[in-house]
């Protein structure tokens, strides 16, 4: 099982890699893209399985969020969405991957 007491954003990902989070997605448009493998997703195609939130420590711009992502085919991989106003990622259509139910 996974930790979710990260202190950096590389050790969150380099654990989920480890964990066979390996594809890196991305929001474009109205689809998401596995960055590896170029195929792309609707929202409902993913399920987010973990979030995990990152401050800055001296500017808030710094602030990211890793979301672990697993596809409907088995593909698993994060997506990675800076809180500056200069990320390029679709936040809507982010907000439209449904969360795995918590037990």
């Amino acid at each position: 099982m996974l930790e979710h007491g990260y202190e950096t954003l590389s050790q969150a990902t380099n654990a989920l890699t480890q964990h066979g989070y390996s594809a890196g997605f991305k929001a474009v448009e109205n689809k998401m893209v596995n960055t590896t493998s170029k195929k792309e997703y609707l929202p409902e195609e993913l399920k987010i399985i973990h979030t995990y939130r990152f401050e800055g420590m001296s500017n808030p711009q710094d602030d990211a969020v890793v979301f672990a992502l697993e596809a409907n085919d088995g593909a698993k991989g994060t997506l990675i969405m800076s809180h500056s106003s200069k990320h390029s990622q679709n936040v809507d259509l982010i907000k439209k991957i449904p969360e795995q139910k918590k037990d």
